[in-house]
């Protein structure tokens, strides 16, 4: 039976009468294509990406996994229409925090008619795609079984500044009850989350390595999905998170030329993380200095 994605972050939603993807409950995404040329451009890219053998195994896992196509009935009423049916990367997360990064300072494709560019342009230069070199494009962040998900409305999200991003960066890796607030975020889990061996900043580097090579691809307006699960990193479950590269609807080809538009971003996002996870790492440094000096003061009876 198909649904509604839950967690479905950015993006057009299937309710309402429009036009959007679904979901079933065997782990399946369908995709519709739209009445331009998107849907066929993103098909083409991935039968060319799963058959490209210069593409490594290693980074494949950064894709979601696709299955071919298939003719169901659009969610806006309007007949058949051919779908992507692709991984959904959120079913296997019971309670996922999610972050849709579009990544790049140009949205905009070269092939791209007039209107399109100076439509991505005038969007760019609103958000943080242009000062940034990427954008969130959505996100919701598991706060706890009571107050359930912080997912705040698209106009706040594309309002979002330089410091609003570095703000929810860091609420995303927060234990913080009240993370919809104003309330200092104390990145309790970005240790875990961000760093490690497995961690989201690995990750992302392990992409830019990637990208400062391959010259397969131009992915232009295509976003970074980072989910992880909060409970299950409370409970020390494996894997702590995982980034996806999705949206390769304007995809074209390399031509032997670095996608930098791509990776400027992409390295850009790194540093942003990277800050956050070196400040936590200093944060806890000074709480346990606190808590030691703490103990030496009540073990010398309050003489230090």
């Amino acid at each position: 039976m198909l649904q509604v994605p839950e967690h479905q972050v950015a993006g057009h939603r299937a309710i309402n009468g429009n036009l959007g993807p679904v979901i079933d409950n065997s782990g399946r995404f369908y995709k519709p294509f739209l009445d331009d040329e998107r849907g066929s451009t993103e098909l083409a890219f991935y039968k060319s990406f799963c058959s490209d053998t210069r593409v490594p195994d290693h980074i494949r896992r950064f894709f979601p996994v696709f299955y071919g196509t298939q003719d169901l009935e659009a969610s806006d009423g309007s007949g058949f229409r051919p779908h992507l049916v692709l991984q959904d990367l959120a079913s296997n997360h019971r309670n996922p925090s999610i972050m849709d990064v579009k990544i790049g300072s140009r949205t905009w494709y070269p092939e791209a008619s007039e209107d399109y560019i100076q439509k991505c342009l005038e969007k760019d230069r609103k958000t943080t795609t242009v000062s940034l070199g990427f954008r969130i494009s959505g996100l919701q962040i598991y706060e706890s079984k009571e107050s359930g998900f912080w997912k705040p409305e698209k106009k706040q999200v594309q309002s979002f500044t330089a410091d609003n991003v570095r703000l929810v960066l860091r609420k995303f890796v927060s234990s913080n009850s009240s993370i919809g607030s104003n309330e200092n975020p104390d990145c309790f889990l970005a240790p875990i989350v961000y760093g490690g061996s497995a961690g989201i900043l690995e990750q992302l580097l392990e992409l830019k390595a990637w990208f400062e090579d391959q010259t397969i691809y131009h992915f232009h307006s295509c976003s970074v999905l980072i989910l992880f699960d909060k409970e299950s990193v409370l409970k020390g479950r494996t894997p702590v998170a995982e980034v996806k590269l999705i949206d390769f609807a304007h995809v074209v080809e390399g031509r032997d030329v670095i996608d930098h538009n791509f990776l400027g971003g992409l390295c850009s996002l790194i540093k942003f993380v990277s800050e956050i996870l070196s400040s936590s790492k200093e944060s806890s440094i000074k709480a346990c200095f606190t808590e030691l000096e703490k103990k030496c003061y009540c073990t010398n009876n309050g003489n230090y």
